[in-house]
């Protein structure tokens, strides 16, 4: 018997061991992308900062539009940083929507050191929207990317100042998330699955959170009547079809659902790229109407 409990101890252990070391990885801080700027793009801009519900300071960029009340908030996607994504920004000045981009905690220009897939960078798309509202928008859109579309989601779904919501690649669920990411790296299936479960529990314990309780499945049924558009590709790994399917079917009216069978994870611009611009800017013109 004490050798049996010996054995199950040692086992613990080399288990514990590496989900305990994964979770570093899992939730450090994020090396940013190459850095850019509106000024690329022609685009009047000013750098900007605030402070998130936890007292983090973010830091972007505001560009804003010509009277105009009316904002888009882009929610960037894990592992990088605002840059990459600003080159859209340049779609919504001619038509005079604001655009508010900023870097989540732990990421690019921001403060922080702990990534947490969504949970508490609700307290960061919640101080963008107080911010954007300080610069008098009186009508607020959020364009979200990967993860940046799961915490677009979630956080719409108690924020009533969000009125329209697109989300591009948003996880559904964060442990197929985190499975993605291990079969890109050549883990077999079954094992990627139960070693991300196994990451989340530790990140868990780590951070005193329930990681799982801001997947967008537990919330975009509240986001209506606001409008919704969701756009993936069929091939991508961190949301799998059927999981797709689970989320449309939990949102109400009025939704929208646009699939590139093609596509993988956030490259729908890459296979339709003026139908993807078309998308969402129409979107936004259209359910952001001038206060």
């Amino acid at each position: 018997m004490f050798y049996i409990f010996i054995t199950l101890v040692i086992l613990l252990i080399l288990i514990l061991i590496p989900a305990w070391l994964g979770s570093n990885f899992l939730m450090a801080r994020r090396k940013p992308d190459a850095k850019t700027s509106p000024a690329d793009y022609s685009l009047p801009f000013e750098e900007v900062e605030f402070k998130s519900g936890d007292g983090l300071t973010l830091r972007g960029w505001y560009i804003p539009a010509e009277r105009s009340t009316r904002t888009v908030i882009f929610c960037a996607g894990a592992n990088g940083s605002i840059d990459p994504d600003v080159q859209y920004a340049a779609w919504f000045h001619p038509i005079g929507l604001n655009v508010l981009i900023f870097d989540w905690r732990a990421h690019g220009r921001s403060d922080g050191s702990i990534v947490t897939f969504g949970y508490t960078e609700r307290y960061d798309l919640i101080a963008a929207v107080e911010f954007a509202k300080s610069k008098g928008a009186q009508k607020i859109g959020v364009l979200g990317f990967s993860m940046g579309g799961a915490v677009a989601l979630s956080t719409a779904a108690g924020c009533p100042d969000i009125d329209a919501v697109v989300a591009d690649g948003a996880f559904v669920h964060v442990v197929t998330a985190i499975a993605g990411g291990l079969i890109e790296r050549g883990w077999p299936d079954g094992l990627a699955y139960s070693l991300a479960r196994l990451l989340l529990i530790a990140a868990n314990v780590r951070t005193g959170l329930n990681l799982f309780a801001s997947e967008p499945v537990r919330w975009i049924d509240r986001i209506a009547p606001r409008p919704l558009l969701l756009m993936y590709g069929d091939r991508d790994p961190f949301a799998p079809r059927a999981e797709v399917d689970l989320l449309f079917a939990r949102a109400h009216e009025p939704k929208q659902l646009w699939r590139v069978p093609e596509a993988g994870h956030r490259d729908l611009h890459l296979y339709r790229a003026e139908e993807y611009r078309q998308r969402i800017v129409r979107f936004f013109n259209e359910n952001l109407a001038q206060a």
